[in-house]
């Protein structure tokens, strides 16, 4: 109490300008974004507390495969907004059927001045064989700062797998897989948005050279990682950036932005960056999409529209090859004809199979769905290998829906 009372009597004493007001409670508000720097906890034992029956919103954030065969899938859970918090389970039959919820993420706590959100991340299996975990932490949907988290587990496969303490890597969102060079390097994307959200924006004025499409480097394998290069595309959004190397040795990324798709190039290695412009012919609404190298070396792209150069806004979710380093395309698999569908991500098996996760309806339906294919379905447009399907069901909530916030 008598603080309070001294910190009234200081505050009565002085003629505040409304710029010394702001950069006060600024300094209020950052104070309060430390507090999405306490290491989160990991819920290995989640039922009956996150089941089905008390999830009623589903958004994907990313599909992986172990070495064992083992299938693991990440969602948002909560909404797409302060309350959101992470939940994951896994297939052990090629992903026909899914597990109850293994794994949570919930950084929320009654003791905070406000809440605490976990919205952004992916799955990775490393070609070591582990698995990681990739996940922001913030306070409310945005504080300006952000982080990202990561947490690996060496026993993916086991029945009690084991997970790391998770340690924060850098500020800002991992939403897509890293990249490993031809060099053994691996490029993390890192993205720091443009400015926070509600109270915080305004906040971390010194982070403002880094906001936009960061790449991490690591020379050892994860255990540690280096900010390498930055892309400032025009007209920003989450950027949700991705990165592979072309047969030149060239590095290419793709990334969203207000306006659609946007590129850059490195040739040397991903430290400087070409200046930002539209890839020719590829259109793409302000959503998420999927870019990877194949083991044929082709380059698959998952994207909106049932043509490379269309699209009819979060619809039509297609799949593409490219022969020439991404310079044009070919097939067009349809993977789902119906609307409010987003975020695709997925990986490719030792067999060449490719598997892609993404969701629909994320405030009703809520559901997570699986496409499993070839890239003899995407040349056919159909599926005609044994084995391939479509619209598989991951996970669906079942308590009653709620109104949400509009999807990013």
């Amino acid at each position: 109490m008598w603080r309070s009372a001294l910190l009234l009597l200081f505050f009565q004493t002085l003629t505040l300008t409304p710029e010394a007001t702001r950069q006060f409670e600024l300094s209020v508000m950052e104070k309060i974004a430390d507090l999405a720097l306490i290491p989160p906890t990991l819920n290995t034992n989640p039922l009956p507390q996150y089941d089905y029956d008390q999830l009623d919103y589903g958004m994907t954030i990313g599909i992986a495969r172990t070495p064992g065969g083992r299938l693991w899938a990440a969602w948002v859970a909560g909404e797409d907004g302060p309350k959101a918090f992470f939940v994951l389970a896994t297939s052990d039959d090629d992903g026909r059927t899914w597990s109850k919820p293994r794994l949570v993420i919930d950084a929320q706590s009654k003791t905070l001045p406000m809440y605490r959100s976990v919205l952004v991340g992916n799955l990775w299996t490393d070609p070591d064989g582990r698995l990681w975990l990739f996940f922001n932490q913030s306070m409310m949907q945005f504080d300006g700062r952000s982080g990202v988290w990561a947490a690996t587990c060496l026993n993916p496969d086991d029945q009690n797998p084991q997970w790391s303490a998770p340690r924060r890597i850098w500020h800002g969102f991992t939403l897509n897989k890293p990249t490993v060079l031809s060099t053994g390097e691996w490029l993390l994307p890192v993205s720091l948005n443009p400015r926070g959200f509600g109270p915080f924006e305004g906040t971390f004025r010194e982070l403002d050279p880094y906001r936009g499409a960061n790449l991490f480097l690591s020379r050892d394998k994860g255990a540690t990682w280096t900010r390498h290069g930055h892309v400032a595309f025009p007209n920003p959004t989450w950027d949700e950036h991705m990165t592979l190397e072309r047969k030149d040795g060239s590095l290419w990324m793709l990334a969203r932005t207000t306006t659609g798709l946007m590129q850059s190039t490195s040739t040397d290695r991903g430290r400087t960056w070409a200046t930002p412009t539209e890839p020719p012919g590829m259109r793409h609404p302000v959503a998420r999409f999927h870019l990877r190298r194949l083991a044929s070396g082709r380059i698959l792209f998952v994207k909106h529209g049932d043509t490379i150069d269309t699209h009819e806004g979060r619809s039509k979710l297609t799949a593409w090859l490219s022969d020439d380093e991404g310079h044009t395309w070919q097939g067009g698999l349809m993977l789902d004809e119906r609307t409010g569908l987003s975020y695709p991500d997925g990986f490719q098996a030792p067999d060449g199979s490719l598997y892609i996760s993404y969701d629909r309806n994320r405030a009703t339906d809520g559901e997570i769905l699986l496409a499993k294919f070839t890239e003899e379905d995407i040349l056919a447009r159909k599926l005609v290998s044994p084995g391939s399907r479509l619209k598989t069901l991951i996970s669906r909530p079942l308590a009653p829906r709620k109104n949400r916030p509009a999807n990013h």
